[in-house]
């Protein structure tokens, strides 16, 4: 991949983390202004935990892309950033601006995830016998 196309997805990929980074922040802020003794109706504080432990789902997988982009950004430094981590074959274009965190090409990953339902399908059909 050449140098101006590396620096188009530093730049995409600082930007994402950027952003996140924030949200991130502004979330740890606004988290714990709420108590739960401020709602005494027990209907109104399970809502507040049920969304509590939903917006807590949501950063925790934004944790994980915020690593995900720093492994990107790190693939930029060392070189291999666009190259397939399964096949070594370059990842396309189309894909990289879709995902620019990706570690795989379309055929590696598509391949990926048809065995993981697979593996799915099988531990659903293999599930604990009753006795008669």
């Amino acid at each position: 991949m050449n140098q101006e196309k590396l620096i188009y997805y530093k730049g995409l990929l600082e930007g994402k983390l950027r952003a996140l980074l924030d949200e991130a922040e502004k979330a740890v802020n606004g988290m714990g202004h709420e108590r739960s003794e401020d709602f005494p109706d027990p209907t109104d504080r399970a809502s507040l935990e049920s969304d509590r432990n939903f917006q807590l789902r949501i950063k925790d997988r934004e944790r994980k892309l915020i690593q995900k982009i720093k492994e990107a950004l790190d693939r930029i430094e060392d070189g291999t950033f666009g190259t397939c981590e399964s096949c070594g074959k370059p990842i396309s274009e189309k894909r990289l601006m879709a995902r620019p965190m990706t570690t795989q090409c379309i055929d590696c990953k598509t391949e990926d995830e048809q065995k993981e339902r697979l593996e799915k399908l099988r531990g659903t059909k293999e599930a604990p016998k009753f006795p008669s």
